[in-house]
């Protein structure tokens, strides 16, 4: 795929949007906004109908719809990655080829869950998948949903056959960015899907992180990585601590439930799930609401426009 590709330079902090719904229909006007408060605040790139984006409950047609949503919003500003999971290689390959008519420039595609393929079945079905849409595909490597983790080697077989971009990383593993990096070269993008060691990976040479906690608070979570790419790392010190309590109550139940609920608190969207998600605990929005009173009021400092001093000419 060479450098051209749209996720080559890639970096910084990439939000895993939810999906709002109402009236039992994708929420497209709550969604339009959500994608439009991400493109204000800094955000690198949109990864939809994801995990977070309960893509497991949506149609063919829905997921569809909501990529060219998200895309036409998001009009060329920043990249916009599809997920495209699903538990047969025929079912993932039809939703990556409607994902690319629908305006996604990449995949986001991890093993096919519940079946347990091997490390054959898996460089199979990403290359498959792949190459029915012709788009560069990120590999998503999640044991705790998938039920089976992607070795390195097969990593940098699929990277040395052009048939992956890069790398979601949820497994919390600090030492694989450099591992990789010997594989599958400096320019091969990875991902830390785990936002609660984004400081850390970037710290071992990892690329950014595709965040579920910059759905809340996307103006900090960029911030945290441009602080790392100015070598500002006290300021990177500041801005982990402060998000560390988010990322643990949105973690409180399984994603979405927290997420849903906090954007729900923030009137952004509402907090309808669909079956079998259950409505967070009120002892999960209580924590919810404890910890965005201390930490929206930096969200929206950080995310006010920075006025740009005038350059005066000196006589």
């Amino acid at each position: 795929m060479g450098n051209a590709h749209p996720i080559a330079d890639l970096h910084g902090s990439i939000t895993a949007l939810a999906t709002p719904f109402r009236d039992g229909r994708v929420d497209e006007a709550a969604m339009a906004g959500l994608v439009d408060r991400q493109l204000r605040r800094g955000t690198s790139a949109l990864v939809v109908c994801g995990s977070t984006g309960e893509a497991a409950m949506l149609s063919l047609a829905e997921h569809a719809r909501t990529v060219r949503l998200v895309a036409s919003v998001v009009a060329g500003r920043v990249p916009v990655i599809a997920g495209c999971t699903a538990v047969t290689t025929e079912q993932a390959s039809q939703l990556a080829v409607a994902a690319a008519r629908a305006g996604a420039v990449a995949l986001l595609l991890a093993p096919p869950p519940y079946v347990k393929p091997t490390q054959a079945g898996i460089v199979a079905h990403t290359t498959c998948v792949g190459r029915a849409a012709d788009l560069p595909v990120v590999l998503y490597d999640i044991p705790s949903r998938t039920g089976v983790a992607i070795a390195d080697t097969t990593i940098a077989e699929l990277s040395a056959r052009g048939g992956i971009a890069g790398l979601k990383d949820a497994t919390g593993d600090l030492g694989r960015p450099p591992r990789l990096h010997q594989l599958c070269g400096a320019d091969f993008r990875q991902f830390t899907g785990e936002d609660s060691v984004a400081a850390g990976y970037r710290a071992m040479g990892g690329d950014g992180c595709i965040s579920v906690t910059a759905n809340i608070a996307p103006a900090l979570c960029a911030a945290l990585h441009r602080a790392w790419e100015c070598h500002d790392l006290a300021g990177m010190a500041e801005l982990r601590e402060r998000l560390a309590p988010l990322h643990a109550a949105l973690f409180s139940e399984s994603n979405p439930i927290p997420l849903k609920a906090a954007l729900a608190l923030l009137h952004l969207c509402s907090d309808t799930l669909r079956a079998p998600l259950t409505p967070a605990t009120d002892v999960t929005r209580a924590g919810l609401a404890s910890v965005l009173a201390r930490v929206m009021p930096a969200e929206d400092h950080e995310a006010r426009p920075r006025l740009t001093p005038r350059l005066v000419a000196v006589s």
